[in-house]
Parts: structure tokens; C-alpha cells; sequence
């Protein structure tokens, strides 16, 4: 499969490579908490990433392979704004 953006909401919130549909519902499954900690209540879609979402994943990708990672080691990118990332409090 091509890379996917997740949505919550119809927002983005990352974009994964999964190998193919039922990969992809597997993550979603699995990874709610990961998706909806932000937003309990949110309705998760996908859709095909955007040019600047595929671009993110890409350049993701290229800083894991520059430290030795594989292709199929390498799933997704968390795509956040700094109005949702959490708050640093040290």
C-alpha cells in the first residue's frame, strides 16, 4: 500500500505504510490509544496522504534508513501541530 494518512476527526494525526488492508485495520485497532489520546471521543478515517504529508513520511523514512534501519522495519510518522502536541512541563 501507498503511505496513509490517518485522520481524527478529519484532522491528520500520522501517516503509516502498512502492507496492505488488513495491516491497516490492525494498527487502527491496536493503536486507538496512540490515535484518539488527544481526543477520547474522535472518529478515526484514513485517506491517501498528501503531497506534504507523503513528504514528512519520506524524509522520516530517510533518518531512519541513515541510521542503519530497513524499509519494512520503518511503519509511520506522527504528524503534529504545536496546538495539539502536549505541553512540556519541566
Amino acid at each position: 500500500m501507498l503511505p496513509t494518512t490517518i485522520l481524527i476527526d478529519e484532522r491528520p494525526r500520522c501517516v503509516v505504510r502498512p502492507n496492505d488492508t488488513k495491516d491497516l485495520n490492525r494498527f487502527i485497532r491496536n493503536g486507538k490509544g496512540f490515535l484518539l489520546a488527544q481526543q477520547p471521543e474522535g472518529r478515526i478515517s484514513h485517506r491517501p496522504a498528501s503531497d506534504e504529508e507523503l513528504s514528512r513520511w519520506r524524509e522520516a523514512l530517510a533518518l531512519h534508513k541513515a541510521w542503519g534501519g530497513e524499509d519494512e522495519g520503518f511503519f509511520g510518522v506522527p504528524l503534529v501541530d504545536g496546538a495539539s502536541a502536549p505541553a512540556n512541563n519541566k
